[in-house]
């Protein structure tokens, strides 16, 4: 039985290649012809996503937009074939997609804790622009029916800025996934920016002020918590980055969740806050695998990533689909006993 459409923004996290997470529930979610998107708010590798689909959408509605998001990861691939950054034979003999072991990986590592990326990559040289070139009609990204929210971090003040869709151009979206460690800081006119996460992972804000949706899924590729305690040294890092990344997004669910409770939230903004209906994709997986696959952008690992997004996001489907324009099914009020 066809179901009436229900309106949804989309909140995409970045996570380097995990991305391809968040291309399997977007290649899902783009099934369903009773989901119109109103707009998505990404960040770094979410960004790419973003993009990427909003052109494909303003080419050919959905089935564009699936079709934009498989030739832009098949590049990727392509691109990270000639890379560098391989698993190592032990890596691949154990099975393990990190590059743990990948000699290439090691020698990067510790040349960037010794050296910063204007000594090692003083061009900026970044195997995406290319991709992006070829993935992406920005002009055409102007008139898609989709909006747009790119966070990308301002270096001199540590704020966040958000690119719409006619602001929106390649040097927009590397500049959302420029890690500090790896890339010199993009500079957009005359302004240099760094990875978007640490301001917004991704931004809330803009999909309650612009969007005309009331209901907005997270797709959630850096885990929020974790059982054990990290020991290494790269483990620990890890998830230092995670904290930081998650801890924009965690402030604005927790005053989503906060407005809820409030006999009266007020009206304008703060109803529209206390209105917002959320719900959250994710999967354990990805909990799983080490911070270094994240540069692993081998078609098979991809090709994995994206078969557990597209479960991840049916599996949601059959359990909170009926949520969706009614009720919120993530559940935020356990934010505030963490605050």
């Amino acid at each position: 039985m066809d179901r009436d459409a229900v309106l949804i923004d989309l909140a995409l996290q970045g996570g380097g290649s995990h991305g391809a997470f968040a291309w399997g529930v977007l290649d899902r979610l783009l099934e369903e012809r009773w989901l119109e998107i109103a707009a998505i708010s990404g960040t770094s590798a979410g960004a790419m996503n973003a993009a990427v689909l909003a052109d494909g959408w303003a080419a050919d509605g959905a089935q564009g937009a699936r079709e934009a998001l498989d030739r832009y990861w098949r590049r990727v691939a392509r691109a990270a074939a000639f890379s560098p950054l391989q698993r190592s034979p032990l890596d691949r003999l154990l099975g393990r997609w990190t590059l743990d072991t990948s000699p290439a990986y090691v020698f990067a590592d510790l040349m960037s804790r010794l050296l910063s990326p204007y000594d090692l990559n003083p061009l900026g040289y970044n195997p995406l622009s290319k991709v992006l070139a070829e993935s992406v009609d920005f002009e055409r990204l102007v008139r898609s029916p989709i909006k747009l929210f790119i966070t990308a971090t301002r270096v001199r003040t540590g704020r966040g800025r958000i690119f719409r869709n006619a602001e929106i151009t390649a040097d927009v979206l590397l500049a959302s996934a420029c890690l500090p460690t790896m890339f010199p800081a993009i500079e957009i006119d005359g302004e240099p920016y760094w990875d978007g996460g640490f301001a917004g992972n991704p931004t809330i804000t803009p999909l309650v002020r612009e969007s005309d949706a009331h209901d907005t899924i997270l797709v959630q590729i850096n885990p929020t918590e974790r059982l054990d305690a990290p020991r290494s040294a790269p483990d620990i890092l890890n998830r230092l980055n995670e904290i930081s990344f998650n801890s924009p997004l965690m402030k604005e669910l927790r005053m989503i969740a906060l407005l809820r409770q409030a006999v009266d939230p007020g009206h304008g903004e703060g109803a529209r806050w206390a209105q917002m209906r959320t719900h959250r994709i994710e999967s354990d997986m990805l909990a799983q695998l080490g911070a270094s696959s994240k540069l692993n952008a081998e078609w098979k690992f991809v090709s994995m990533l994206r078969e557990e997004g597209r479960r991840a996001a049916s599996e949601f489907l059959e359990n909170h689909g009926a949520g969706l324009g009614e009720r919120s099914t993530a559940d935020l009020d356990v934010l505030l006993g963490e605050c």
